[in-house]
């Protein structure tokens, strides 16, 4: 598959990795689209906070910089390539649908990133905290986080031994 055929601007980054920059909505179509042609594997969704840097100049010609971007890398096993998805969420409405119909694997790390950055991914099964308290306010990545001196007491698997 050319990913060129998708629609979405293409960007190569310094080290040669196809980056695509689909718009928000578009995203589980892309996602669809790239599995059904072999990337058959989500290596990971992470969020990034762009505070203070939304003028950013790292993003082709129609993509419009936003505070928070959703970072997504597929790969190909059978193509031997990776591909990394960048999609611009807004601060006012920080949210994009779930990828869990897709890749049930996202299930944790899309959980991560609504913890840490508070983007929500609609129609997610299970969309509350995984590593701060449920009744912790704020999110700890978010650059305008107060960070202070408060104990955290972070969620921790049982002891399994």
């Amino acid at each position: 598959m050319d990913t060129d055929d998708l629609g979405v601007p293409v960007t190569t980054d310094p080290g040669g990795q196809t980056v695509l920059h689909p718009q928000p909505g578009r995203l589980p179509e892309v996602v669809e689209a790239l599995r059904d042609a072999g990337y058959v594997q989500c290596l990971d969704v992470c969020g990034v906070d762009y505070l203070g840097a939304e003028s950013r100049d790292d993003l082709p010609t129609g993509v419009t910089p936003q505070r928070f971007e959703v970072v997504v890398t597929l790969m190909s096993h059978e193509a031997r390539r990776r591909v990394r998805l960048r999609v611009q969420v807004p601060a006012a409405e920080p949210r994009l649908l779930t990828l869990f119909d897709l890749f049930p694997g996202t299930e944790n790390p899309e959980r991560e990133v609504f913890d840490m950055f508070g983007i929500t991914f609609d129609g997610h099964p299970d969309m509350t905290r995984i590593l701060m308290p449920e009744d912790w306010e704020g999110n700890p990545l978010r650059k305008d986080y107060a960070v202070g001196i408060v104990p955290v007491r972070f969620k921790a698997a049982g002891d399994t031994r």
